[in-house]
């Protein structure tokens, strides 16, 4: 089973460095990125997530990150999280 324990400092670093998301702004706690797709990708939106600064990230508030961030299966996702941290 893949680990669902991350910090947001774990998810932030994967989403900016291996995801293509890029630090728009910090509203309190709380990490803003945003996702630009390129131009192959026609009729996809912009994509923004919020992560919080936690040295624990719920299970709850992750399975929102990896909505907003276009995953499609939440396991991966952790999975990708994982590897890459």
């Amino acid at each position: 089973m893949v680990t669902r324990d991350f910090s947001g400092e774990d998810v932030y670093k994967v989403l900016v460095n291996v995801g293509g998301f890029r630090h728009v702004r910090t509203t309190g706690d709380h990490l803003i990125l945003r996702w630009d797709p390129p131009e192959s990708h026609e009729n996809t939106e912009t994509r923004t997530v919020s992560v919080p600064a936690h040295d624990s990230v719920s299970i709850g508030t992750l399975h929102a990150i990896a909505d907003d961030a276009g995953a499609e299966n939440f396991e991966a996702f952790c999975e990708w999280i994982d590897e890459n941290r």
